[in-house]
């Protein structure tokens, strides 16, 4: 048994995705206000981190869907000029 289901089975009886699962959709109101509360407090304390974060977070996605994304094809066209749109 991984140490994950150790701890799981002895606090709360189940796996801690069901249990926010359940609480999210019982209290989910509740949790829209904390989380919004709680990003508005972390961008009014950290916004210089946050903003060099969300810089390095977006410039990789970038680069991922530019350089990893599917195989490369020499001289590949796109969908609509194959089709001969």
């Amino acid at each position: 048994m991984n140490l994950y289901k150790i701890i799981w089975s002895r606090i709360g009886g189940r796996p801690w995705t069901f249990i926010l699962r359940d609480a999210w959709y019982t209290l989910e109101g509740l949790w829209i206000i904390g989380l919004v509360a709680i990003g508005a407090l972390l961008g009014h304390w950290w916004w210089g981190f946050i903003f060099w974060l969300l810089l390095a977070f977006a410039l990789g996605y970038v680069a991922g869907h530019l350089f990893w994304g599917k195989d490369y094809i020499p001289c590949q066209r796109g969908e609509e000029m194959e089709k001969g749109k």
